[in-house]
């Protein structure tokens, strides 16, 4: 049996999947960047085993997580999204993923791509932790705490530093597999 970090549940299939394929993988793809972004903010005093049982129907809720669909929603696609039940029906947090859609589209503009513009964060390369202990993890960084700081500047919510570095996370600006992980060699 695979040594894996501690936090998804071993019999939990999607968990388990998620941590061995995406989680603290480099990612430069803008619209999957945008997801995550989206996801983490949904995330926000939730556990991520509740968004990430709810992805599929956030990606069919949000066009995909195409910014430019999302930007251009309105008042009526608020109260749609606010009657989904497959998603998180929190108001702030549905005008957020759209604002912060409004504010990608900006930032991508500036940088040429939002991954440019993320990315510089960390030098363009992704950082290379040596947790042995999960309680070792920092919830948030310097790096974090500037990104936030950063998106807040350009009109994003639901971007605090502990969320940021979740995300940063997630899409392998950092490697927090603990050294123990079969996967922290993997993603190195």
């Amino acid at each position: 049996m695979r040594k894996r970090c501690p936090w998804p549940d071993p019999e939990d299939s999607l968990m388990l999947k998620y941590h061995d394929t995406e989680w603290g993988v480099p990612l430069h793809d803008d619209r999957k960047l945008f997801e995550f972004l989206v996801l983490e903010g949904a995330q926000a005093g939730l556990s991520w085993k509740t968004i990430l049982n709810k992805r599929e129907n956030y990606r069919k809720a949000f066009a995909g997580f195409d910014p430019r669909k999302v930007a251009a929603f309105d008042h009526g696609d608020v109260n749609r999204l606010l009657a989904d039940a497959g998603i998180v029906r929190n108001r702030r947090k549905i005008e957020a993923a759209i604002t912060n859609a409004k504010a990608f589209l900006e930032t991508q503009k500036e940088f040429g791509s939002f991954d440019e513009y993320m990315w510089s964060f960390v030098g363009g390369k992704p950082i290379r932790n040596k947790w042995k202990t999960s309680r070792q993890i920092p919830v948030s960084t310097p790096e974090a705490e500037e990104m936030s700081d950063d998106l807040k500047k350009r009109g994003f919510r639901f971007v605090g530093p502990t969320i940021i570095y979740s995300h940063m996370q997630a899409v392998g600006m950092v490697n927090d597999h603990l050294v123990s992980c079969f996967r922290y060699k993997e993603v190195g």
